[in-house]
């Protein structure tokens, strides 16, 4: 993808049997997979322009990784990028030559390549004239009567009636005076024998910790987190079969949370493990979020997520086994405390930090300290310029408990004065506040797809001439 100001900009008038025009904002997989959505949908003809920085779409933070070693959580055969066609990515690796075992790990890098090449087919021939990509940044976005208005940083403006919100997740900036490296940001490897510490022990720690070992890094490797879990290991399931009708909606996230235990106990004795309890209510998940009275979200978060995160975000078993491995001879210690500060001292870093339920501060001096805190940063902070646009005149606002932004089910943002847009929606991790689960691929499509199909009827009723102004025009902002 070249940066470029396009040199087809099509008219879109918003009158009866004109084809509406959707901007997407940002190209990491949620915006891919939006995108295929409106553009092999069959009972509509969008035009899709994505806006993305990066040279490349499809990559976005997830899969912008060139190690090997860097695996989908996620067994190959379910990481079809469509619903409706499961064995997608399976055929797909088998094209190209790679494996096309279905209960492989594959390494995040070749799934940006997937995910990429998902757009081949609007990318030539007349179906070329529906899709356009620009390497650009927005820098605003406005929203009136008759659509949207987007302008972005290479002078190019773009008239749509519809813009998604795609923007995934964004990588926390280095808290001021500390001296932490960014997991994402290319670094020079340290020394073999240094030691190093890494905050968090979540997946991102797990990627750094196997960057670190095929580098040949032989020195000591801390991790310190507040609770000190690491993420479990995947293995074949059985899921539970769970009816609607037994899901404890509206209870608080206590007693959530004991009916959970009591599924994982329920397994267990029928011969399984926790994860056919865990695997049997991720389906339930999001339905179980927004029951939740906003207090008990605010509990959920505080005392339970942590541990949800590490039983359900789980691992290949060829990489839990090298981090037990490192464990057992001692290169990878687990410290749980509370990160303080991080100051750099005659060439190296003095890291603070606080044990568990101890007040007093300890230090270590190690060679790096790499942030592995995760992307749950506050969405005040947010690096993209077209959020923080939108934050700063009102025509978006952030949920109470600041996971994201504030959106309806169908991914309609609230202003300020909690009004609902029907011109600017959102997708993917930053609807995180509406749904919780959000970031898995399987989750992302289902949205894309039930967003693509809203749209297309909103667009078949608007051209068949029913009265849908108030779907179609939002309020000036």
């Amino acid at each position: 993808m070249t940066r470029h100001t396009p040199d087809f900009e099509p008219e879109f008038s918003g009158a009866a049997g004109s084809a509406p025009h959707v901007i997407i904002i940002g190209g990491g997989a949620s915006g891919v997979l939006l995108a295929v959505q409106f553009l092999s949908r069959k009972d509509s003809n969008f035009f899709v322009s994505i806006i993305e920085a990066r040279p490349r779409v499809g990559l976005g933070l997830a899969y912008s990784t060139e190690d090997d070693d860097h695996l989908l959580n996620t067994r190959a055969q379910h990481m079809s990028a469509l619903a409706d066609q499961p064995g997608h990515f399976l055929a797909w690796l088998a094209r190209n030559g790679l494996f096309a075992d279905p209960d492989a790990f594959v390494s995040r890098s070749i799934y940006g390549r997937y995910l990429a090449e998902l757009l081949a087919p609007w990318q030539k021939g007349e179906d070329k004239r529906r899709l356009r990509l620009v390497q650009a940044t927005f820098t605003s976005l406005r929203e009136h009567m008759d659509g949207v208005i987007a302008h972005l940083d290479n002078g190019t403006v773009l008239i749509g009636e519809l813009a998604v919100l795609a923007t995934g997740h964004s990588a926390p900036a280095p808290a001021p005076g500390t001296a932490l490296t960014d997991p994402w940001a290319p670094a020079p490897a340290p020394a073999p024998e240094d030691r190093v510490a890494i905050l968090g022990t979540g997946l991102s720690k797990v990627d750094s910790v196997l960057t670190l070992l095929n580098a040949g890094h032989s020195g000591p490797i801390i991790a310190l987190s507040r609770r000190g879990l690491l993420p479990r290991d995947h293995a074949h399931t059985n899921p539970l079969v769970i009816r609607l009708e037994d899901l404890p909606l509206g209870a608080t996230a206590s007693a959530t949370l004991h009916w959970m235990r009591g599924l994982a106990r329920k397994a267990e004795a029928a011969g399984g493990t926790w994860r056919d309890a865990v695997d049997g209510i991720r389906p339930h998940v999001r339905r179980l979020w927004r029951a939740l009275p906003q207090a008990e979200r605010a509990r959920f978060l505080r005392h339970a997520a942590p541990w949800w995160d590490v039983h359900r975000h789980r691992i290949p078993p060829e990489s839990r086994q090298r981090l037990d491995a490192a464990l057992a001879s001692g290169q990878l210690t687990l410290l749980r405390g509370a990160f303080v500060a991080a100051r750099p001292t005659d060439g190296a870093i003095d890291l603070y930090w606080r044990p568990h339920r101890q007040r007093a501060p300890q230090a270590l001096r190690v060679a790096r300290v790499t942030d592995c805190r995760g992307l749950r940063g506050d969405p005040a902070a947010t690096p993209s310029p077209v959020i923080r646009d939108l934050l700063d005149r009102g025509s978006a606002r952030i949920d109470p408990l600041r996971l994201g932004l504030d959106t309806d089910t169908d991914g309609r943002l609230r202003r300020e004065d909690a009004s609902i847009s029907w011109r600017i929606r959102a997708i993917g991790p930053v609807t995180r506040a509406a749904f919780w689960e959000i970031t898995a691929i399987p989750d992302i499509r289902e949205q894309a797809a039930r967003m693509s199909a809203d749209l297309s009827e909103l667009a078949r009723r608007a051209d068949a001439g029913h009265p849908v102004l108030h779907e179609f025009s939002g309020t000036p902002v």
